[in-house]
C-alpha cells in the first residue's frame, strides 16, 4: 500500500536518473509531492530550470499519453524548488517523508578535487543539513554497484568491507589542489610550458605566447589532478575516482545518518542505460557510459578492445533504476541494515556476455551502418579480445608515427592540400588518443569476472503489490539482450548521433556557403591584412619587384644570391617573431629615397600591385563599402608600398622607415610594426576613436600571427591560412576561406 501525501526530496533533478525518477514519481503517483533541489544556472533560477524539462522527451512522451496541460499542471502544483546546489546546501525547512539522494558527477576521470567535492562533500553537506532540520526521513542514496571496487567473484548486497577513512581522503583530496597548483609554479615546469608555447604562438606576440603557456598550465594542473584520482583510487583496490568517491559517499551516509538511528536504502545500479518501458522504450539522454565506446565501435574508431570476451557487461536499463527507487519512497516496504542495499543488476539473474554484447552491436550496425563525412557506410572490425598490452604496443607505434607526421606537417606551408592534411592528422591523432581513454577507462568493466548478486532486490520485488508492478516492474529476466540492443538501445543511440552530425553537417554547410551578407552599419569595421590576404605577395617578394625595377638588369644575379643567402635567417625569424622578420627584410630599403619607389610605383610596377589583388578581397572590400563599413588595411609592409592601392581603403595603417639627413631611407623603422598583438592593441583605441563596435566588426587575414586581433572582432576570417590559422580557426570556429 502506497504512503499517503508523502513530501519527497529529490536532488539531481536535471540529470538522466533524475528527470526519470520525478516523471515516474509525477504520473504514477499522484499522492507524492516533490521538493527539488535546483542549482540556478546563469540568469536562468531553478524554476526555470525545471520548467525547462518540460520540453525534454521524458515529460513530452507523458503529455503524449495524457495532455500538456495535465503535465504543466503536474509540475506547476505538486513540484517546489529549493534554489540551491549540494555544495553549499541551503536549510531545509519543509517537512520530508523521503529524500532520494541521485546528484553525483559521473564522469570516470574528473580531477580528484572536484570528484571529492561532488560526490563526497555534496552527500556530506546534504546529511549534516538533515540532521540541523531535526527531521527523520528515510533517505534512499543511489550509488553504484561497482563500488566493490576491483575484485573477482560474487559482489553481495551489504554495507562495504574497507579501511579507507572518507574524512582523510576527503580532506587529502580538496588539499591536493594547492600543492599541484604550487608545483605547477616552479621554474622547471614553467620553462618547459612557456618553451612550447613560443613555438606554438610566438608569432602571435609576447603577450598571447604567455596565455597560451598560462592555459597550458592550467592543463598541466587538470591532468596532474586526474592522475592523482586515478593512482589514488587504484592504491586502494578501486578502478577509478568515480567508484572510489561513491564508495566514499556510502560511508558518509552510513556514518552520518544510519549509524545515528535513520533508515538509509542503498540503491547501486551497474551501467546504466536507455529504458527498456518508460517512460518510453529506447528513452535515452545523452550518451551514457557505455555509449562513446559503442559509438566509437560503429563509427569504425575502434578495430580493436582488449576485453573478455567472456567477462559479465552488467548492463541495466534506466526504468528498472527508477522502479526499485520509487517502490522504496512511495510503497510499505521497511528493511534495515544490509538488507537495505540493492544491486540493481543483470549479471546475477540475467547475465550478459561482453561477447554477445559486441555480436548484438556488430550485427545491428552491419545491416544499419552509419555513414562517414562523404556519406559512404562505414565497415564495422570484428573483435578478437587481444591482451591489453598487445593493444598498448599498437597504440604506442600508431601514434608516434601520427605525431611525428604533424610536426613535419606542422612546419609546412599553408595550402590546401597540407590543410587537408593536418586536418586528417589531427583527426587521426585525437581518435587514438580517444581509443587509447576508452581503452583505460572501460577495460575494468569489460574485463571484470565480478558478479554481483541482486538478492535484497529480488525479495524487495516479492513484497511489492500487483498494482505497483503493473506500471513500475524491476525483473530482469524479462529483457532479451538482443532485442534491446537492436530494436531499442542502438536505435536511439544512433539517432542521437545522427542528429549531432546533422548539426555539424548544417555548420559545414553555412562555412561552404561563404560569407553572409553584410548589414548595413555606420559603426562596422572592416580589417583587411596585406599579404597573403588582399595580395598573394609577401615583402620577399616586394622586395625583389622594387629591385628589378630600380636597379640595372646586371645587378639582378648578385642581389638574388644575397636575398636567396638570407632566406633561411628570414625564414627562422618569421617562426619567431613577424616584427623582427618585417624590419630584417626592410632594411634592404637602405639608401633608397621616398621620390625614387614613389616613381616606380607611380608606374608599369604600382598598376602591377594593383592587378596582383585578389578578385575575391577586392569584391570583400567593395561589398563592405557599400554597406557603409569603414575599410582599413593594416599591414607590416613600407606605407610607401602600399600607396598604389591606398583609394580602396578609407584608412590605411603601414610601417614607415626612418629618413637620414640625406633624405634616404636609413632601413631603420620609425616606429614598431603594426602587427601580431601590436595590431590588436592598435585596433582596441582605433575602434574607441571612431566609435566602432567590433563585436559586429569584420577581419581577414592569413597567418597565426593575426590570430591575436581576428579574435576580438565578431565575424573573424582565416583567408587561405597557413596552418597554425587554420588549426587556430577549426578552434574557434571561424569562417576559413581560400581566396586565388
Amino acid at each position: 500500500m502506497a504512503n499517503a501525501h508523502s513530501q519527497i526530496l529529490l536532488t539531481g533533478v536535471t540529470g538522466f536518473l533524475g528527470q526519470a525518477v520525478l516523471q515516474d514519481l509525477l504520473e504514477n503517483h499522484p499522492d507524492v509531492r516533490v521538493t527539488a533541489v535546483i542549482r540556478p544556472k546563469g540568469s536562468q533560477t531553478g524554476r526555470k530550470r525545471l520548467e525547462g524539462l518540460l520540453r525534454k522527451p521524458v515529460f513530452t512522451s507523458w503529455a503524449e499519453r495524457t495532455s500538456k496541460e495535465e503535465v504543466a499542471s503536474a509540475l506547476a502544483d505538486r513540484v517546489d524548488v529549493l534554489e540551491g546546489d549540494l555544495t553549499a546546501m541551503p536549510p531545509l525547512t519543509q517537512k520530508l517523508d523521503v529524500v532520494i539522494h541521485s546528484a553525483s558527477s559521473v564522469s570516470f576521470d574528473p580531477p580528484i578535487n572536484e570528484a571529492f567535492a561532488t560526490n563526497v562533500g555534496g552527500a556530506k553537506n546534504l546529511y549534516e543539513a538533515l540532521l540541523e532540520s531535526d527531521q527523520d526521513p528515510h533517505v534512499i542514496h543511489v550509488s553504484t554497484a561497482y563500488v566493490s571496487g576491483l575484485a573477482k567473484g560474487l559482489r553481495r548486497e551489504g554495507r562495504l568491507t574497507h579501511t579507507a577513512d572518507w574524512r582523510a581522503e576527503y580532506d587529502m583530496a580538496l588539499a591536493a589542489k594547492d600543492r599541484v597548483e604550487a608545483q605547477s609554479r616552479t621554474p622547471e615546469v614553467l620553462r618547459r610550458l612557456m618553451r612550447r608555447a613560443a613555438f606554438e604562438a610566438g608569432k602571435m606576440g609576447p603577450k598571447a605566447s604567455a596565455e597560451v603557456a598560462e592555459r597550458a598550465r592550467q592543463d598541466w594542473v587538470h591532468e596532474r589532478l586526474q592522475d592523482y584520482g586515478l593512482q589514488r583510487a587504484n592504491s586502494l583496490g578501486w578502478t577509478d575516482i568515480y567508484t572510489f568517491t561513491k564508495a566514499m559517499a556510502e560511508r558518509v551516509a552510513e556514518e552520518l545518518w544510519a549509524q545515528k538511528g535513520h533508515r538509509l536504502s542503498v540503491v547501486r545500479p551497474s551501467i546504466i542505460e536507455s529504458a527498456l518501458r518508460r517512460p518510453y522504450p529506447g528513452w535515452l539522454d545523452g550518451y551514457k557510459v557505455a555509449d562513446p565506446l559503442i559509438m566509437a565501435y560503429g563509427n569504425g574508431r575502434l578495430p580493436e578492445f582488449p576485453g573478455l570476451a567472456d567477462s559479465i557487461l552488467d548492463i541495466i536499463p534506466v526504468d528498472f533504476i527508477v522502479n526499485v527507487i520509487t517502490a522504496l519512497a512511495t510503497q510499505d516496504v521497511s528493511r534495515r541494515g544490509d538488507d537495505a542495499y540493492f544491486q540493481v543488476v543483470s549479471g546475477s539473474s540475467n547475465p550478459l556476455p561482453f561477447h554477445e554484447m559486441v555480436s548484438a552491436v556488430q550485427g545491428y550496425f552491419q545491416e544499419h551502418p552509419l555513414t562517414d563525412d562523404d556519406g559512404s557506410p562505414i565497415e564495422v572490425p570484428t573483435w578478437s579480445f587481444p591482451s591489453v598490452q598487445l593493444i598498448e604496443a599498437r597504440f604506442w607505434a600508431t601514434q608516434k608515427a601520427a605525431k611525428t607526421a604533424q610536426l613535419i606537417t606542422s612546419q609546412l606551408p599553408g595550402t590546401k592540400r597540407t590543410r587537408q592534411w593536418a586536418g586528417q592528422l589531427h583527426r587521426t591523432v585525437s581518435g587514438l588518443e580517444t581509443l587509447r581513454k576508452f581503452t583505460d577507462l572501460y577495460r575494468h568493466y569489460t574485463k571484470t569476472e565480478m558478479v554481483f548478486d541482486d538478492a535484497n532486490t529480488r525479495a524487495l520485488r516479492e513484497e511489492l503489490p500487483a498494482d505497483f508492478l503493473a506500471t513500475n516492474d524491476f525483473d530482469v529476466t524479462v529483457i532479451n539482450w538482443k532485442d534491446f540492443f537492436q530494436k531499442q538501445h542502438l536505435p536511439a543511440l544512433t539517432e542521437l548521433t545522427k542528429a549531432y552530425k546533422r548539426a555539424k553537417s548544417a555548420q559545414r554547410r553555412r562555412e561552404a556557403r561563404g560569407p553572409a551578407a553584410l548589414k548595413e552599419g555606420s559603426d562596422v569595421l572592416a580589417v583587411f591584412d596585406l599579404d597573403g590576404t588582399v595580395i598573394a605577395q609577401n615583402i620577399v617578394q616586394q622586395y625583389l619587384s622594387i629591385m628589378r625595377a630600380t636597379r640595372p638588369r646586371r645587378a639582378w644575379a648578385a642581389e638574388s644570391a644575397k636575398l636567396a643567402s638570407a632566406l633561411p635567417q628570414y625564414l627562422l625569424a618569421e617562426s619567431r617573431d613577424r616584427s623582427e622578420f618585417i624590419r630584417s627584410v626592410n632594411r634592404r630599403y637602405r639608401g633608397y629615397t621616398p621620390a625614387e619607389l614613389r616613381g616606380v610605383l607611380s608606374g608599369e610596377l604600382g598598376e602591377k600591385i594593383r592587378a596582383s589583388i585578389r578578385d575575391e578581397a577586392r569584391a570583400r572590400i567593395e561589398e563592405h563599402r557599400k554597406a557603409g563599413h569603414r575599410t582599413v588595411l593594416v599591414t607590416g609592409a613600407l606605407d610607401l608600398l602600399v600607396e598604389p592601392i591606398a583609394d580602396l581603403f578609407d584608412d590605411v595603417v603601414a610601417t614607415r622607415m626612418h629618413l637620414g639627413e640625406d633624405g634616404r631611407l636609413t632601413g631603420y623603422l620609425a616606429t614598431p610594426p603594426v602587427v601580431d598583438e601590436a595590431r590588436a592593441n592598435w585596433l582596441r583605441k582605433y575602434a574607441d576613436e571612431h566609435g566602432l563596435d567590433l563585436a559586429k566588426s569584420y577581419g581577414y587575414g592569413d597567418s597565426v600571427a593575426d590570430a591575436s586581433w581576428l579574435r576580438l572582432l565578431g565575424h573573424p576570417s582565416a583567408i587561405s591560412p597557413d596552418l597554425g590559422l587554420y588549426a587556430e580557426a577549426k578552434k574557434q570556429r571561424w569562417q576559413v576561406l581560400d581566396w586565388k
